[in-house]
């Protein structure tokens, strides 16, 4: 099994599923809400994004998290050009409905660096330093 072939079978909800947790998000004043996207069984946080109502309907929906990009403004599924996607295992709001945490099954990096998450920057010494290594190079891959 390749690195990005997803070993967890994705968790979907039926409509009324959906449309309870939508009726429970606060979204913001753009129709957006952060989104924090977990590895499900060793609890590293991979990555932060947005989500707008559609992307949450979608997770929900198909299994494969899905964004909204603010940088191109347009829905963003993981791993579409990159076939680094996140298979969806659990998706909870928090207790002010303003925060998503996706639970998730990376299939390879969830970084645009090529890193496996996007955390990889951190103060040593007194320098701001990368802490992890490129697993990718995603010069060569399309980004998502």
């Amino acid at each position: 099994m390749s690195a990005n072939t997803p070993t967890r079978t994705a968790t979907t909800y039926p409509p009324e599923a959906i449309e309870a947790m939508l009726a429970a998000i606060q979204f913001d004043a753009q129709g957006l809400v952060p989104a924090i996207a977990q590895q499900h069984d060793t609890g590293e946080v991979l990555m932060v994004a947005w989500m707008d109502r559609n992307a949450v309907r979608e997770s929900m929906r198909t299994g494969r998290v899905s964004y909204w990009s603010r940088s191109r403004q347009a829905p963003w599924r993981k791993g579409d050009t990159s076939g680094h996607i996140q298979t969806l295992v659990d998706l909870r709001v928090d207790c002010d409905g303003d925060t998503l945490l996706a639970l998730v099954e990376q299939a390879g990096v969830a970084c645009h660096t090529g890193r496996h998450n996007c955390f990889f920057r951190a103060i040593r010494g007194n320098a701001l330093e990368a802490i992890a290594p490129v697993v990718v190079d995603m010069d060569k891959l399309s980004r998502d």
